[in-house]
């Protein structure tokens, strides 16, 4: 029996797939408990529907990291940092102030948990940190620590 889950479900496949099991385990656990519906023509026609609809939403978030990804490229983020006489940091640049002040020179608000710092920073001058945007995009960015 051949049927479209609808929810992931461990051991057999992700929504919006199409997987073949067997006639009990389609009828009395898969399509009772909504994990999936059977395949029918009209609900093939409606995955094919579904499946067009995420690569066009897809393509388009797509296009709008690349955007971001070149915004940020472009240019060093200045982050200002206490400095002791000697040039160290009192502390360290984490990635919290780097998120704000990718949000305050760059205009876009990326989560700080997205935000890897290569080197730690004690000391300043420059410096880079990776940005994890999720499938497999990612980019660095340049940091320039000045005293404030």
């Amino acid at each position: 029996m051949q049927v479209i889950l609808i929810k992931d479900v461990n051991n057999l496949g992700g929504s919006n797939e199409l997987v073949t099991v067997k006639n009990g385990y389609g009828r009395n656990f898969l399509i009772p408990q909504k994990f999936a519906v059977e395949a029918s023509p009209s609900n093939l026609k409606q995955l094919d529907e579904k499946m067009k609809q995420l690569a066009k939403k897809e393509a388009k978030l797509l296009a709008e990291v690349n955007s971001v990804i070149a915004v940020l490229q472009n240019g060093a983020l200045q982050i200002g940092a206490k400095t002791g006489t000697s040039g160290k940091i009192f502390g360290s640049v984490t990635s919290v102030q780097v998120a704000r002040a990718i949000r305050e020179q760059k205009g876009y608000e990326i989560d700080r948990r997205r935000i890897t710092i290569v080197d730690e920073i004690k000391e300043l001058g420059s410096y880079k940190a990776k940005v994890d945007f999720g499938n497999g995009n990612e980019t660095e960015v340049d940091l320039e620590i000045t005293a404030e």
